[in-house]
């Protein structure tokens, strides 16, 4: 016999409720501190993964140099990733100096 209490279990036993939830809500003050971690990484990962193939392609043709090349291309390809993927975009200043905006446009100069 199905009963209201039989139904009430067989809905969803693992269901998550309104208040339970676990995850941290984020407000987004650390994108900065994420974006610059990205940025780290592509770099010094493109630094290992292109030394270890030019110190390969060192050994395998008895040269010293392709291992320091290999090291500037995964530099540069990191910074290259991370430019692709929009991390080093620049961002305008919100802030209140406008030192670099020019001169004052209030009408008292200085000029004499």
């Amino acid at each position: 016999m199905f009963t209201p209490r039989n139904k009430r279990r067989s809905a969803a036993p693992n269901a998550p409720k309104p208040g339970d939830s676990t995850e941290q809500v984020s407000d987004g003050s650390d994108g900065g501190y994420n974006a610059g971690i990205a940025v780290f990484s592509y770099i010094v990962g493109g630094i290992i993964v292109w030394s270890l193939i030019g110190w390969g392609l060192d050994n395998l043709w008895g040269t010293r140099w392709i291992v320091l090349l290999g090291a500037l291309l995964g530099a540069a390809g990191g910074f290259y990733l991370s430019h692709m993927h929009g991390l080093t975009s620049h961002r305008s200043s919100s802030g209140g100096s406008k030192a670099d905006s020019g001169p004052s446009q209030d009408g008292d100069s200085n000029a004499k």
